[in-house]
């Protein structure tokens, strides 16, 4: 970890920003609503607020006594709130600079800390196995969602602002309303822990990155996965999708960032800024249906990929047919995975063959009179 921040524009061609400042790795960013200051934290216990131009300026915000994990902006843009190693949830004025007011009921390390769509509620996920929501006016802990069975890594609100989501070191995904902070969904899809997950604008679906090293896209509205993403080659650390939905970017520990189209019903689109559907009322696990693979080919990881994305019906088939496309399924997994491998290993096997050929032709020069 280089302890800078990147900033990459989507036209090609053109120039990336690299901004230096923290003195440790950057654990976290966040873009303001207007887009005009990026906010990031840090190892070195600091929050810097940038403005993301050619100067690369920006100012320090200190309080937190350890790491600050996540940083995130209010949806007017006037505050904002980080989560720390400290065991605290801090809000921050943006204008004015100054730290306001702490969160402190959590018991070890907060890694997580979202504002609501509205700006009155905030929720943090903690190494604590808990999950709390708290009132921003009152700065009282409204409720404490204690399902987890380990570490909660990551959680944010639902477009509508009606649900939650977490993720957890227990490999598990899990979905609350707030107002009755009931259970609506679980999900146990990864084969390692979850760490961080997304929500699409329009609310009608959710994406997971994880440390199996896929990212899984499901379908709230059906309570059911679609698709599994193989491109990363070690745990899959992060996943955003961008304002509009029409994109997602990952990252992970193998040092790439992925950008990625999502190709969705054109219908979601339209309704992104129209309505947010709240999930369905479903407390169901999803461990036992199929899903569609998309593998990313070898050397494309900078690349955008698409997902090609034709919602499906739900259809109705026997356990024993559900068994065995779940064997096909995975059989072409490791077949694809196998494939890359060999694709690897021939491109290693060229390079050393083309390495003896100069090689030898460098003796025989040597050796002729």
């Amino acid at each position: 970890m280089d302890s800078c921040l990147m900033i990459w524009h989507m036209k090609p061609q053109s120039r990336a920003y690299r901004f230096a400042g923290h003195k440790d790795a950057v654990t976290c960013v966040n873009f303001s609503p207007s887009g005009h200051l990026l906010a990031s934290g840090s190892r070195d216990k600091t929050v810097r607020i940038w403005i993301p131009n050619v100067k690369g300026e920006s100012t320090v915000f200190r309080a937190h006594t350890a790491t600050v994990r996540s940083v995130h902006f209010c949806s007017d843009g006037q505050s904002f709130v980080t989560a720390s190693d400290d065991k605290t949830v801090k809000v921050w004025s943006t204008h004015r600079q100054k730290f306001l007011f702490s969160l402190s009921q959590h018991i070890n390390w907060v890694r997580c800390a979202r504002f609501s769509p509205d700006g009155r509620l905030i929720v943090s996920a903690s190494d604590d196995k808990t999950v709390k929501l708290w009132d921003k006016t009152s700065r009282e802990c409204v409720h404490s969602y204690c399902e987890h069975g380990g570490f909660v890594t990551y959680v944010d609100f639902h477009p509508s602002g009606t649900c939650i989501a977490a993720a957890g070191m227990d490999n598990t995904v899990k979905v609350w309303d707030v107002r009755t902070h009931r259970l609506l969904q679980h999900y146990q899809l990864h084969s390692a822990a979850v760490n961080a997950l997304s929500f699409h604008p329009s609310g009608n679906y959710l994406l997971t990155a994880s440390s199996d090293s896929t990212l899984k896209i499901l379908d709230l509205m059906e309570g059911r996965l679609l698709y599994t993403l193989h491109g990363h080659q070690g745990p899959a650390t992060t996943v955003a999708f961008s304002r509009t939905g029409e994109y997602f970017a990952s990252g992970g520990s193998d040092e790439q960032v992925m950008v990625w189209k999502s190709n969705f019903d054109v219908v979601d689109y339209g309704e992104v800024t129209k309505v947010h559907r709240p999930p369905a009322t479903l407390a169901t696990s999803s461990r036992n249906l199929p899903e569609m693979d998309f593998p990313v080919p070898p050397g494309r990881g900078r690349s955008q990929e698409s997902v090609q994305s034709q919602p499906q019906e739900p259809i109705s088939m026997p356990q024993t047919l559900t068994s065995t496309l779940e064997h096909i399924v995975g059989q072409l997994d490791v077949l694809t995975q196998t494939v890359s491998i060999l694709e690897q290993r021939l491109t290693l096997t060229e390079d050393k063959l083309k390495q003896c050929l100069e090689n030898q032709q460098l003796i025989m020069q040597r050796t002729t009179p």
